[in-house]
C-alpha cells in the first residue's frame, strides 16, 4: 500500500464517530502550582520563538509555507482519540514545522495553534496551555528537528528523516504529558514513577501507531511540498540548513 493510501485511510478512521474526552490537558485539570510552573517553562521558547520567525519570514515567499505548516499542526491535533480521563491521543503535526522552519518558530506555531483551539473549540484549556504549549510545541518540536538532523548526518534520505522526526516528535510530546500528569498527581504507592508508568502504559496503546501514521502522513505532505514548492524550499535551505538534497 503506497503511503497515500495509508494517509487517506488512517484520516477516514479519525473522522469516524466517536465518543470524545477533553483534548490535550483539558482545563482546570493541573493543581495551579503545576499551571503556573509549566507557564513559567514555555515562556523564554516562546520569546526565543517570535524572534526565529522574524528571521525566517524576512523573504515574504516564505509566509504562505509557514501558514500550510500551522494549518498542518492545527487540523492534525484538532484530531482526538479517547485515551483516559483528562487527557485523549492524538496527532500534533509538528514535526513538520520544525524540520523546515526550525522548533524554536514552531513553538510559537504550536503555541498559537493550542490557544485557538481552547478558545474555539474548547480543546485543553487556557490554565493548562502553559503545560500543553511545553509538550506540544517545545519539547515535540525541538526533538523531532534533533532526530531529523541526527538522520541526515547518518546519510539516511528524507523520506526516512521525516518520518522519523515526526514520530518522535509525537511520541515525546506524550512522554512529556505523562511525566507532566504523574508529576501533579503522584501514585498513593510508587509515586511520581508508579504514576508516569500508568500514564504511559495507557497513551502507548493509541499513541504508537498514532505517531507512525502521522510519520507517513508527514512524508506525504513534504513530497507534496517537494513538488510544487520547490523554490520555498531552496530558500529554507539556504536559511535553515535543513532541507537536503534536491
Amino acid at each position: 500500500m503506497s503511503y497515500k493510501k495509508i494517509a487517506v485511510v488512517f484520516l477516514l478512521y479519525l473522522f469516524l464517530p466517536r465518543e470524545a474526552y477533553a483534548m490535550h490537558i483539558m482545563e482546570g485539570f493541573l493543581p495551579v502550582k503545576w499551571a503556573l510552573f509549566w507557564t513559567l517553562a514555555s515562556l523564554p521558547f516562546l520569546i526565543y520563538g517570535v524572534t526565529s520567525i522574524s528571521e525566517k519570514l524576512k523573504d515574504p515567499q516564505l509566509k504562505l509555507l509557514f501558514g500550510v505548516t500551522g494549518a498542518f499542526a492545527f487540523v492534525l491535533s484538532a484530531l482526538k482519540i479517547p485515551s483516559v480521563t483528562g487527557s485523549s491521543s492524538h496527532p500534533t503535526g509538528v514535526g513538520l514545522g520544525a524540520v523546515l522552519f526550525g522548533p524554536a518558530a514552531m513553538s510559537v506555531i504550536g503555541f498559537i495553534v493550542l490557544l485557538f483551539q481552547a478558545l474555539l473549540l474548547a480543546h485543553g484549556g487556557l490554565t493548562t496551555l502553559g503545560a500543553n504549549t511545553f509538550s506540544m510545541a517545545v519539547t515535540g518540536p525541538f526533538v523531532a528537528y534533533g532526530v531529523f538532523k541526527v538522520a541526515k548526518k547518518a546519510g539516511l534520505g528524507n523520506g526516512v528523516a521525516i518520518f522519523l522526526a515526526a514520530s518522535f516528535g509525537n511520541l515525546t510530546t506524550y512522554l512529556t504529558t505523562s511525566l507532566q500528569l504523574a508529576l501533579a498527581f503522584p501514585a498513593e504507592t510508587g509515586g511520581v514513577l508508579a504514576s508516569a508508568v500508568k500514564f504511559l502504559s495507557i497513551f502507548a496503546l493509541t499513541q504508537v501507531p498514532l505517531a507512525i501514521s502521522e510519520g507517513l502522513l508527514t512524508i506525504v505532505i513534504f513530497n507534496i511540498l517537494t513538488k510544487f514548492s520547490q523554490n520555498e524550499l531552496r530558500l529554507l535551505h539556504l536559511y535553515t540548513n535543513t532541507v537536503k538534497g534536491e
